[in-house]
């Protein structure tokens, strides 16, 4: 890496929690692809042990943690004669995310991501963060603790990291309108019927991005959208009612801020998640990547349509959290992971996870139940809650 002065630079340290996800492994390509840019401390994953592993010695990491304690023999085995140490357990999770590093990268995905980002934060550490549920969930508590600890937070999600750069260090007080752009997915075009008859195959044929399973399936019905303002009320400090989404099938702008003089910019580029991770990983510096390069007058048009709330009434109902607040959107998180997961096995129709989503959230609402968590592990109990709630409900429905 090399700093404006042309001298160079020493390699920034990281930490990647989540390192065998497909975050995880575009950001290996990244380190790979900037030879001398970076020194890798210590990779976290799930419970693929052979795969951590392998991106351990890739990146000739440090220390190498899996969240799962059954799976320790299988890695310390893995990574025999690597001279790599080997750990696992939440505890373990946890002293990864407290390495001394420059950067930690906050990519676990679900819950399972909130305590050990959170222990990164918790450390003064900066955290780029991929991981929706840190803010979605405990957004309040965690950027409390972020300020109070004076680490900072870096947006590695697309759409966020994409606001960040079209920001241009401007303050939330001089911003008018924030839209977070959403592919329309693989159901964009069809009729309510089709959207209702979908099945988990047909959701997971998303145009433009390859993801995990469960985020695929949030951008077939926009909740994805809806989760992600929630994020962004978060990172960047605005009022929910300056937040909204358009559709943009090109995927080529991933974010627009309007400011109170009229100005408009928009963070564009390529559908690749190197583009963000790349920025996140060398900020304030940038480094090459083998990104695909936007060539805007090969694509022609980009265009942009509102989104139909009526044909996807997640985005409609997370947006009803968002303005709620409190614990809603923690409320919302859990539930639609529950109900998410029930349509992948097929014990719920597509349209089925926006309804008893929105029953859930009612349910909480009606008991009062909805107050702003005081702290994590107060909003972990709400999401511990809800995700036992939900199980009764389909349970219930002899799902």
């Amino acid at each position: 890496m090399s700093l404006p002065n042309g001298s160079s630079a020493p390699p920034k340290k990281l930490t990647i929690l989540g390192a065998t996800g497909s975050i995880g492994r575009s950001t290996e390509a990244v380190i790979l692809g900037a030879p001398g840019a970076f020194e890798t401390l210590a990779v976290a994953g799930g419970s693929d042990a052979k795969n951590l592993a392998r991106v351990a010695k890739s990146l000739s990491a440090k220390f190498a943690v899996l969240a799962d304690p059954d799976r320790y023999a299988e890695l310390k085995a893995e990574l025999s004669g690597s001279g790599v140490e080997a750990a696992a357990g939440l505890e373990a999770m946890k002293e990864a995310a407290r390495q001394p590093a420059d950067l930690v990268v906050g990519a676990i995905a679900g819950a399972a991501g909130v305590r050990p980002t959170y222990a990164a934060v918790e450390a003064g550490r900066t955290v780029a963060l991929a991981n929706k549920e840190c803010l979605v969930c405990a957004g309040d508590p965690f950027m409390r603790t972020a300020r109070e600890k004076g680490a900072t937070v870096l947006p590695m999600d697309s759409e966020h990291n994409a606001i960040f750069q079209a920001l241009g260090g401007e303050g939330a007080d001089r911003i008018e309108k924030m839209w977070l752009t959403a592919s329309g997915g693989p159901f964009r075009t069809w009729s309510a019927e089709e959207i209702a008859a979908a099945t988990p195959e047909q959701a997971l044929a998303h145009p433009n991005w390859a993801m995990g399973p469960k985020v695929t399936v949030d951008s077939a019905s926009l909740m994805n959208k809806g989760l992600e303002l929630i994020e962004a009320l978060h990172i960047f400090g605005v009022a929910a009612e300056k937040l909204d989404v358009l559709v943009h099938p090109q995927s080529i702008v991933h974010g627009l801020v309007s400011f109170a003089d009229g100005a408009v910019t928009a963070g564009m580029a390529v559908p690749d998640m190197k583009v963000p991770i790349a920025h996140c990983l060398a900020f304030p510096e940038r480094v090459a990547t083998e990104a695909r390069r936007l060539d805007l007058a090969q694509i022609g048009s980009l265009t942009f349509e509102k989104p139909d709330l009526a044909r996807f009434p997640a985005l409609r109902v997370a947006k009803a959290a968002l303005a709620a607040g409190g614990a809603m959107p923690t409320i919302l998180n859990a539930a639609n992971e529950m109900m998410v997961a029930a349509f992948l096995e097929k014990r719920i129709s597509f349209n089925e996870i926006a309804e008893h989503v929105e029953a859930i959230c009612e349910l909480f609402e009606a008991e009062g139940a909805a107050g702003t968590p005081p702290d994590i592990e107060a909003a972990l109990a709400v999401d511990h809650i809800v995700r036992e709630r939900s199980r009764a409900r389909l349970a219930g429905l002899g799902r």
